[in-house]
């Protein structure tokens, strides 16, 4: 009997450890967070230009096809000043994306707007995929092509910080962007997202 419980008591301590060790996956879906994409419309966005073919496929936003340069932006309705974003994505090994927080509609770009980056293979890695474009450098570059990733961003006064997958990435204070909407970018290759949501601070 003692032998059961010794083994039970490590598989509830084995099963804790997993837990916690994984990405906090629940907290978006806690008092105070709304929901942006509901699995089955774009109705939440509104497109910055009609260049890519941005749907809904099983659950997932998706945009794998550009017939104009300069990509796309899904853009929130509203605008954010202090704020925390969750979402879920996957992308191709070769896709150009990520979040652009507190951007004018009028005017989406990394020198406009802070853009965490997803970019495994951006020329330039050191502000390739979980910086903050010409802000934050990030060395090694952690991957995220070709599997679920999470990202968590938080907009609090002038700190701004980045979580890949559970792991602060970049750590920002700057107050040159106080406030606007933000944005699910798509610059090439194969890009999803399945969950966004945003909770006002």
């Amino acid at each position: 009997m003692t032998r059961v419980f010794t083994i039970l008591a490590a598989l509830i301590a084995v099963g804790f450890a997993a837990i916690n060790g994984a990405p906090n996956a629940n907290s978006q879906s806690g008092p105070g967070w709304i929901q942006l994409f509901d699995g089955k419309t774009m109705d939440g966005w509104t497109p910055s230009n009609d260049n890519v073919n941005w749907r809904v496929e099983d659950g997932a936003l998706v945009a794998d096809k550009s017939k104009g340069k300069g990509g796309n932006h899904l853009v929130t309705k509203n605008s954010y000043k202090d704020h925390e974003i969750y979402a879920e994505f996957w992308t191709s090994d070769d896709a150009n994306s990520g979040i652009f927080v507190r951007c004018d509609p009028k005017s989406i770009g990394a020198k406009t707007c802070y853009e965490v980056n997803i970019f495994d293979t951006r020329p330039d890695p050191s502000y390739g995929t979980g910086s903050i474009v010409y802000f934050t450098e990030i060395n090694p570059m952690p991957k995220a092509g070709g599997k679920w990733n999470t990202f968590e961003i938080t907009a609090k006064g002038r700190n701004i910080i980045v979580k890949l997958n559970g792991k602060e990435t970049a750590n920002l204070n700057n107050g040159m962007f106080e406030q606007g909407h933000f944005t699910l970018q798509y610059g090439g290759g194969v890009v999803k997202f399945r969950k966004v949501a945003v909770k006002p601070l």
